[in-house]
């Protein structure tokens, strides 16, 4: 295995000690407190999990939690009222609606209901705009995550062949605006893309964001290519015993592996970046609301 397997463990805790040093000094230097709020709403499983994680990781970098946890059937109008109040609270900087919703609810009508300056999911139309048109924005975690990786990875991007497989709103669209920012050669492919094959073998970074596991084959990578594999699918593992899963990315790792210069594993890879880009992104958010410098290096 020839690749530098790029460890999203180690590099998430060095971003999460960063975001803690920085809301050290703004205590010490302004006594403001970065905080962040999370709304969940019905009982979700992996919901509930990740929320958790998300409050403990928020409380250990030294900002405030605020989690707001309400039952399944609440309505679109006491929710927008939730959002309206936290909206207006100076103590929460950031405020992060957990999806999915109950289908009752509009996610679109709710994430626009965000101050867009909290909205540190960076869903809200506005921030996706402003990205888009290459202004100061929140930006989405995950996407955000894998750019820091890439830049402590590859140092300047500029001019490099960057494909991205996946079109979502969440990772594919908004990961291109990024590597666009920094001067990439950007292309954008998905499930209906002629000879999806070729135009992998082109790039220098490949980003799979598809959901379809192992769907991207190791003669699919460019020899030396840097391969972000964002995808997360559970898959049956017989060998595990009975009814047993796994967890596994949209590239085949260990073929993708003899061929990249670098690859994120899965797991272990690109998700422990993305609550570490949560508690980074609220810190940029309280800077911006008290007109403060913005942390280096953990912003786009």
């Amino acid at each position: 295995m020839s690749a530098t397997i790029i460890d999203g463990k180690a590099f998430a805790e060095k971003v999460r000690t960063q975001v803690a040093a920085h809301v050290t000094r703004l205590k010490d230097e302004h006594g403001i407190t970065p905080g962040l709020a999370v709304v969940l709403v019905g009982e979700d499983p992996a919901s509930e999990v990740y929320v958790r994680n998300k409050g403990k990781q928020t409380l250990e970098a030294g900002m405030n939690s605020f989690e707001h946890k309400l039952p399944a059937e609440t309505s679109e109008a006491d929710l927008l009222a939730l959002i309206d109040q936290l909206n207006t609270d100076p103590a929460v900087h950031g405020i992060l609606v957990q999806l999915p919703l109950p289908a009752h609810l509009n996610s679109d009508l709710v994430i626009n209901s965000i101050d867009p300056a909290k909205d540190v999911d960076g869903f809200h139309i506005s921030n996706v705009g402003l990205l888009g048109t290459g202004q100061k924005s929140m930006v989405p975690c995950t996407p955000l995550g894998c750019l820091m990786m890439l830049r402590e990875q590859l140092g300047s991007l500029s001019g490099l062949n960057a494909v991205v497989v996946g079109r979502s709103n969440i990772v594919g669209k908004p990961m291109a605006q990024l590597l666009l920012g920094d001067s990439c050669t950007v292309t954008i492919a998905h499930s209906r893309t002629r000879d999806l094959a070729e135009v992998c073998r082109r790039a220098d970074i490949l980003v799979a964001a598809v959901g379809r596991p192992e769907m991207i084959p190791g003669d699919w990578v460019k020899p030396g290519a840097t391969v972000i594999d964002v995808g997360i699918n559970r898959i049956p593992a017989p060998e595990k015993g009975e009814g047993k899963m796994r967890l596994v990315g949209d590239v085949a790792f260990a073929s993708a592996a003899e061929v990249a210069g670098a690859i994120t594993p899965v797991p272990g890879g690109v998700g422990p970046m993305t609550i570490a880009c949560l508690l980074a992104n609220t810190v940029t958010a309280c800077c911006r609301a008290n007109g403060l410098a913005e942390p280096e290096g953990l912003t786009a």
